[in-house]
């Protein structure tokens, strides 16, 4: 396999700017890694089961029910968890029903499923300590990465302190007492002052890269990944077009036009959003650590393999082009910022179905192009019901960019945010999101919490 040359915008990482070469295994193994990585299963809001994760860790390293909870989160966790239902919790909002619920009948061991088990008698204690003063008490973290979530516990005059970053099941360290029992507390100190890191795979990342796995590799190691994937978000997606969950986006989309292929796709897509942000308790299988881009980089892809007569290995190695471009493209920007990560799943989306309809290498890049050079500035104002919307505006803009790829228009370089080339154009506008985009997140979790009134 030749080498490939990764060009990023000078304003942003620095990312392998020399050509690197892997062996064909070298490649699968590294993108088989990558999904296995990513696809994993979580119940609901991926934001408040953190929450509810760091908590159960505590309360376990604990060994007791806690008397009180202390929690520090960023200000993009507080975004995300203050409008959403905290899945299987009856109901219930916010970061200190998350905690709590977490804390008493959370599973540490089941991850991002960690909510799986609770039952009433969790729920009714969970009610009841919600009602009482001083029991919970949450904080605005500043100056931590963007994903970042500090859990003290304290019961019997014993302290246990769990600190997750830049992911969500990211355990920077679990103490009792101040002594570490995973990972340290000088880690957790570093987490200070330093902005998210870029993961080391991803960082290996190109659309070549990516298009030659989904040909020519061995995608063995990720299939069982990839078809779970498939089978819980359509099963969620399912739902919300079945039942009435949030603003029904999927059931509107669909009565208006349930023949068309393209609004089918967004239909699917934002119905599973519909029942995820509205406290349904079924998993998803995330990407990019969001259960709403794990959806989008999925549905999109199975209803237009249905509608182009792909085979089943076919639309594995599709979804597999559409997780890793969402990586790919999300990598710039970081876990969470203002930036909606829905357009990046979305990017994936569009790539896919142009690599299915027989795109050529420049058409698949000439529709990441064109979806970042229409979409690519929706602001994220965190988790809620009008997610399923954008979500719907991402994938019509992942398939009006395939569909001008297909006749050979795209948008060019200068145009905008557009560079000479698709990795160029990725870069730049990971820049804006992550960087050019941070006074925008700080003025929209300032209106949220009522800091700011116009």
């Amino acid at each position: 396999m030749k080498g490939f040359l990764y060009t990023v915008c000078p304003k942003e990482r620095a990312v392998a700017t020399s050509t690197v070469s892997l062996t064909d295994t070298e490649r699968d193994q590294l993108l088989c890694d990558i999904l296995n990585r990513e696809l994993v299963c979580a119940l609901g809001c991926t934001e408040p089961i953190a929450v509810a994760y760091a908590a159960a860790l505590a309360r376990e390293t604990l060994g007791v029910e806690p008397e009180r909870l202390r929690v520090a989160c960023s200000g993009n966790i507080i975004k995300n968890v203050k409008s959403v239902t905290v899945p299987n919790s009856g109901g219930m909002h916010g970061i200190e029903a998350a905690a709590l619920l977490g804390a008493i009948g959370g599973d540490a061991s089941s991850a991002l499923e960690v909510l799986e088990s609770v039952g009433e008698g969790d729920l009714a204690r969970t009610r009841e300590l919600l009602a009482t003063p001083g029991v919970c008490e949450v904080s605005l973290a500043e100056h931590v990465p963007n994903l970042y979530i500090q859990v003290i516990a304290q019961a019997d005059e014993h302290t246990a302190e769990v600190v997750i970053a830049e992911h969500h099941t990211n355990i920077v360290v679990r103490a009792l007492d101040g002594v570490a029992q995973e990972g340290s507390l000088e880690a957790a100190q570093r987490c200070m002052d330093v902005a998210d890191t870029v993961h080391e795979q991803d960082s290996q990342l190109s659309l070549d890269l990516i298009m030659d796995f989904a040909r020519y590799g061995d995608i063995s190691a990720a299939r069982e990944a990839l078809e779970r994937q498939i089978r819980l978000n359509t099963a969620i997606s399912d739902e919300g077009l079945t039942n009435p969950w949030g603003a029904q986006v999927g059931k509107t989309l669909l009565a208006s036009r349930s023949e068309d292929a393209s609004c089918r796709a967004r239909a699917r897509a934002a119905a599973g959003s519909d029942a995820r942000m509205n406290g349904c308790s079924m998993p998803v299988v995330i990407v990019c650590g969001s259960g709403n881009q794990g959806i989008t980089a999925c549905m999109p892809v199975v209803e237009y393999a249905r509608k182009l007569g792909v085979s089943h290995d076919g639309l594995l190695r599709a979804l597999a082009l559409s997780d890793l471009v969402a990586v790919h493209v999300k990598s710039y920007i970081g876990a969470l910022s203002a930036f909606c990560g829905v357009v990046t799943a979305a990017c994936g989306a569009g790539a896919a179905i142009t690599w299915m309809a027989g795109g050529t290498r420049e058409q698949v890049g000439a529709t990441v192009v064109n979806t970042l050079g229409n979409v690519g500035g929706i602001v994220c104002d965190g988790a809620k019901s009008s997610c399923a919307a954008k979500i719907s505006a991402a994938v019509d803009a992942a398939i009006l960019g395939h569909d001008m790829a297909m006749v050979g228009r795209s948008f060019h370089a200068g145009e905008g945010l557009v560079q000479e080339t698709v990795e160029e154009t990725i870069a730049s506008m990971g820049y804006v999101g992550r960087v050019g985009m941070q006074p925008t997140d700080v003025e929209i979790l300032n209106l949220m919490i009522g800091k700011t009134r116009v």
